[in-house]
């Protein structure tokens, strides 16, 4: 096993991870001010900004390919613009435990996906692993009676919204490792990615100015930091993400990048002080462990 492709699939897992830690400071300093969308408003162009920024020294044009570079542009039409929206539609309809179950069947999507188009047939051992770390992972969203009650009020149609989600968030990988085929600069398909989204969310936000929370005008100047430093932080894993898929196949990456969970955990431990672990989270975190273990001796 290549140690470079599991350390950036797990830099990448751990980054995500620190997204999801920092947002939430956002939303406090906001105090309820705005809305998620304002928050995407402000994290992906940031990014695609300092990406640019960061490109005449890290983007390889000798190598440049315009088939690699058109399919970078079609990864960011809906990632991560269109997944950000979909989570955010999923929490206002069904709540963060189900959206968080459901979302984090990524992996199955992008190794599906990846045998069907690129010919990475995972092996029976890696299969085994991905189910694995997908089922350890949702356990860790759906606890208590409080997920019960979730699934309970979900409507079958309100459900297609974390599916839909976690489906583009999978084909994302495929999507990119193809591209990285022609053009293997893991920094330029992060760069023309976010560039799209960055320019998707601009025109949705300001030609949907009655959509509530849609402007960052009336953020806090607080929360608007931390809203870039998260669009920051998804932005470093997307791109350790694409140099990890640049090394080697969707089915190793994707599930190995799929245990951000287990790291939110730690994180929100150490930074929020969150104690809210019980059985069925170390059963997730066991089942995410032998997942991983599984994978890796594949």
């Amino acid at each position: 096993m290549d140690l470079m492709l599991v350390a950036l699939s797990l830099g990448s897992a751990f980054c995500f991870a620190l997204a999801l830690v920092l947002a939430v400071f956002g939303l406090r300093e906001s105090a309820g001010a705005v809305g998620p969308m304002a928050g995407a408003g402000v994290s992906i162009p940031v990014t695609a900004a300092l990406f640019l920024a960061l490109s005449p020294a890290t983007v390889d044009l000798s190598g440049y390919d315009p088939r690699g570079a058109a399919v970078f542009a079609a990864a960011g039409l809906f990632y991560p613009v269109a997944v950000t929206w979909l989570t955010f539609a999923s929490n206002r309809r069904l709540g963060p435990n189900l959206t968080g179950a459901l979302g984090n069947l990524a992996p199955l999507f992008a190794v599906a996906a990846a045998a069907a188009w690129l010919g990475q047939t995972p092996s029976l051992g890696q299969g085994i692993g991905v189910a694995a770390i997908c089922g350890g992972a949702s356990l860790l969203f759906l606890r208590g009676r409080g997920a019960a009650a979730s699934v309970e009020r979900a409507a079958s149609a309100a459900l297609l919204l974390p599916l839909a989600g976690a489906a583009l968030r999978g084909l994302a990988q495929p999507v990119a490792s193809y591209g990285l085929l022609a053009w293997p600069d893991p920094f330029a398909a992060a760069l023309i990615g976010y560039l799209v989204s960055a320019a998707i969310v601009l025109a949705v936000v300001r030609g949907l100015p009655r959509l509530r929370g849609a402007r960052a005008s009336v953020m806090p100047g607080r929360a608007w930091l931390w809203f870039a430093a998260t669009g920051i932080s998804n932005g470093a894993a997307v791109l350790l993400l694409y140099a990890a898929l640049a090394r080697g196949p969707v089915a190793v990456v994707a599930p190995l990048v799929a245990c951000y969970p287990v790291m939110t955990l730690a994180l929100n431990r150490a930074v929020h002080r969150d104690r809210s672990l019980d059985a069925r989270t170390g059963l997730g975190v066991a089942a995410m462990a032998a997942g991983v273990a599984m994978l890796l001796a594949g």
